[in-house]
């Protein structure tokens, strides 16, 4: 297979030096507990930075969860938030990557680029834009001009965003080992965007007490959209999408294979101390 040079530096290191493999586990959403492929994805960080593993791609949905970033946790009735979150149904987590209040549906497309880092280099920069890269060409088949930078009043605002006529689909966080890093980003494929902005636009008026004054994103629900609201005309589905998504990724050398099985006792080790760390009234 020829491979497109162009789109092989925008992912590099996935490319060129380094075999890297495609994990797609979006055919049923996950249930449960919704730090579990975080823990994961921990996990696979580990074996990618001793050389156990080859890099990857890991392309994953959640039926019903919620991801807060570590600001979100400390505001002052974040749990009374939380709480609120759970009688709903939802699954609450506190992530260790940087971003902010996260919504997970049916709709939402969680792609990982995990990469390795065997010589500890800073290049924070270079991996948010690499996965902004991968995501500009893959929607370039429906014509659709993602680009990115801040938009103010979606919610995990950042540098970062990704976004279409000034409305954001995509939020982009990073996570760092010393000898590997994954760049995480959510996709708002499918669904309404308002409602998941509605969803994090709740949890910080009960996380805040109303107030005003504290440091949080402050939220205009029309600033966010799904794919499927900004390409009314096509069709874009999550199916359509992951399989655009997949086939970039095979252009550029990925192989679709299993996602490598971690050992359960190690899986629920990283699960329980990513819940400690974070334990909280209403955890």
């Amino acid at each position: 297979m020829v491979k497109d040079n162009r789109l092989m530096e925008s992912v590099a290191p996935l490319t060129g030096e380094y075999a890297f493999e495609i994990w797609d586990q979006t055919s049923e959403p996950m249930e449960g507990d919704v730090i579990v492929p975080f823990a994961y994805e921990e996990w696979l960080c580990r074996e990618i930075g001793k050389g156990s593993i080859n890099p990857g791609v890991h392309i994953w949905r959640h039926r019903q969860g919620t991801v807060l970033g570590q600001r979100d946790f400390r505001l002052p009735l974040a749990g009374a938030a939380m709480r609120e979150l759970k009688d709903q149904g939802w699954s609450v987590a506190v992530r260790i990557s940087g971003g902010a209040f996260v919504p997970l549906d049916e709709g939402v497309v969680n792609v990982s680029l995990l990469l390795p880092n065997p010589e500890g280099r800073m290049e924070h920069l270079a991996d948010f834009q690499r996965m902004v890269q991968l995501l500009k060409d893959t929607l370039l088949v429906w014509g659709l001009p993602a680009e990115a930078g801040e938009i103010i009043g979606a919610y995990c605002p950042g540098e970062y965003d990704v976004a279409i006529r000034g409305r954001k689909f995509c939020g982009i966080a990073q996570r760092r080992q010393l000898r590997a890093s994954a760049v995480q980003a959510f996709i708002n494929v499918e669904g309404s965007g308002e409602r998941l902005a509605g969803i994090a636009q709740r949890f910080y008026e009960t996380a805040s007490g109303g107030s005003s004054e504290l440091d949080y994103p402050k939220i205009e629900r029309a600033k966010t959209a799904s794919l499927s609201e900004l390409a009314a005309d096509s069709d874009m589905t999550v199916d359509a999408f992951v399989h655009g998504l997949k086939q970039r990724l095979i252009s550029l050398g990925g192989t679709v294979s299993a996602p490598p099985a971690a050992p359960e006792s190690e899986l629920q080790a990283l699960v329980m101390s990513l819940r400690e760390r974070y334990a909280a009234e209403g955890e």
